[in-house]
């Protein structure tokens, strides 16, 4: 094996862990790969003689490539996704989706792209030097001093950057039901309410003040455009508005939660993640943009 091949071999071991790095730090799939991409080739540019921890050097320059993007982001991510004030906040990062069936769920924790879409949302309105810190310490113990030069501070300053995120993450991200079985439940109940038009029946297992979020991307217009929807008789009118697309919908795993799958004559036309907490949803994350969608890895049969 020659030393080119040596240094990729090495690299790929490192691969699933800066994805996850990635992802985390910029909510989206496409622009993660991105992110490693651009980690290898600046490793292949560099004399790895003096890289004494080869893995932390790849998590603080994967970081780095990823604040740059987070801060070059393009005005969709940065300003209303449309012309009213209702399509605030609309946006929903990219989901990571398993089949249902045959996950244990103690292995899903595992897995390192996981992280759920309701703490991603709340990333997403950090500040790029908050996200970076707060990604890299709390979620990937990574050390201050190492973080430091990234945000180009102190640690002392880095340090307070990470406790600012870590409040405003703690101050949004409610205590979700954990069991998955608990979690289909609900879903089973808001889907069957959807198919039989009950809009009862949909309020009930709906919380009061519930948070629909709808990424339709920002070429879709009518009644699928991007919007923020709250209240439980408010959402309940959008399920039933979309009922029909229901009836081909399928469970699957959303982030490691439950969530579902609409797919017509094979074209996935939404995803949606929820939070359920004390028996009923709080937060719908749908995304229904389609050139985002396009790039999905969608379980079977779907698809």
């Amino acid at each position: 094996m020659t030393g080119d091949e040596e240094l990729a071999h090495r690299f790929e071991e490192h691969r699933g862990h800066l994805k996850a790095v990635a992802y985390r730090m910029l909510g989206s799939l496409s622009e993660a790969e991105d992110a490693v991409q651009d980690a290898w080739l600046k490793l292949s540019r560099t004399d790895t003689g003096d890289i004494q921890n080869l893995g932390g050097w790849l998590t603080t320059v994967t970081g780095r490539v990823c604040l740059d993007m987070l801060r070059s982001r393009t005005a969709r991510r940065e300003e209303p996704m449309g012309d009213t004030q209702d399509t605030v906040g609309a946006f929903v990062p990219d989901p990571v989706l398993r089949p249902l069936s045959h996950i244990d769920p103690a292995e899903e924790v595992l897995q390192a792209d996981s992280v759920g879409l309701a703490l991603l949302v709340v990333l997403e309105n950090l500040t790029p030097d908050e996200r970076l810190t707060f990604v890299l310490h709390d979620m990937f113990a990574v050390p201050f001093d190492d973080i430091a030069p990234i945000v180009e501070r102190n640690p002392a300053a880095t340090r307070q950057l990470a406790s600012r995120a870590r409040r405003r993450v703690r101050g949004a991200t409610p205590s979700a039901e954990p069991d998955l079985g608990r979690q289909k439940q609900v879903l089973d109940a808001f889907l069957a309410a959807s198919r039989a038009g009950d809009f009862e029946a949909l309020v009930a297992v709906l919380h009061p003040d519930v948070l629909l979020r709808a990424d339709s991307g920002a070429l879709v217009r009518g009644a699928a455009a991007s919007k923020v929807v709250q209240g439980a008789k408010a959402v309940a009118e959008q399920a039933l508005m979309f009922a029909p697309f229901t009836q081909a919908a399928e469970l699957v795993l959303v982030n490691g939660s439950v969530g579902m799958v609409n797919a017509h004559e094979g074209r996935v036309q939404s995803v949606m993640g929820v939070t359920i907490v004390d028996g009923r949803i709080t937060d719908m994350y749908i995304l229904a943009d389609p050139e985002r969608l396009e790039r999905l890895e969608v379980p079977g049969p779907a698809v």
